[in-house]
């Protein structure tokens, strides 16, 4: 015979469904806590491959540009961080000074942005370079005639406000093509080396480290494992709520519950 329909509140403050309770919540305890510690792994393992990444980044051979992207082509996400090599001209006239960029704590400076021409096929590229980070808006010139770069691509950027002043905040494509002309490549690179040295480089301006893609500072799979714990111990806690409903709607008996239900009055029965 099933039980007597009741409230939820009274079937959740049953003895078995208490009893219930505590083991289940003991349960998403532990799973929270190995998710936990999937979670530390994720980020310890994750932090390890991103340097292993970067350190491979920097001593990697550099590649034509021309092998990687072209000017006006669609920037692919795998190109972030490629080191690539490329000759051109500065137009030192045309620098511009990215403004909002942090670098080593600092946010007071500029990136140093200025358009390498590169010779092509079809006539001459716009390439934007950074160059590096200044303290200060005083920049030496980037050196005259042709120079050889080698550095790390990355992708152009959203628009941001217009380029005024000789300054700007984004370094975005569009805009850089209204203010230098084109064609224009769709990203920009970060130089490594330059041959002939940039006289800025002993007057204050700072190398950058290589572009990060997204994502690398945690390991996937110990994060997919941290995610499946949590999920464990929801479902846990899930279990728990589906059994108090059922013994509010007045489940069959389990074995060993018709000595407790004998000594409960039943609505009906003499």
């Amino acid at each position: 015979m099933a039980d007597t329909p009741t409230s939820l509140w009274r079937a959740a403050l049953r003895p078995r469904m208490l009893g219930l309770l505590v083991v289940l919540l003991a349960a998403a305890a532990v799973c929270g806590r190995l998710g936990a510690w999937q979670l530390e792994r994720a980020e310890v393992r994750g932090a390890a491959s991103a340097e292993r990444e970067a350190a491979r980044i920097v001593t990697a051979d550099p590649e034509p540009l021309t092998d990687l992207l072209a000017p006006g082509q669609t920037f692919a996400g795998d190109l972030v961080a490629r080191k690539a090599v490329v000759t051109g001209t500065y137009d030192d006239a045309a620098t511009l000074l990215v403004t909002g960029r942090e670098h080593d704590g600092r946010t007071d400076g500029f990136l140093v942005l200025t358009p390498l021409r590169v010779p092509t096929a079809d006539g001459e590229a716009v390439l934007p370079v950074v160059r590096g980070w200044s303290p200060t808006a005083d920049v030496a010139a980037a050196p005259a005639g042709e120079v050889e770069l080698v550095g790390w691509l990355q992708v152009a950027e959203e628009a941001g406000s217009a380029v005024d002043g000789g300054r700007t905040d984004a370094i975005s494509a569009a805009q850089l093509l209204a203010a230098w002309g084109g064609p224009i490549y769709t990203g920009y690179l970060v130089v490594q080396s330059s041959d002939p040295t940039d006289p800025a480089a002993a007057d204050g301006l700072d190398g950058l480290d290589p572009p990060t893609r997204a994502g690398s500072g945690l390991n996937v799979q110990n994060l997919a494992y941290a995610a499946q714990w949590w999920i464990f111990g929801l479902f846990a806690v899930g279990l728990w709520w589906r059994l108090v409903r059922d013994e509010a709607a007045g489940r069959p008996p389990l074995p060993g519950d018709e000595a407790s239900q004998d000594a409960e009055p039943r609505v009906g029965v003499t």
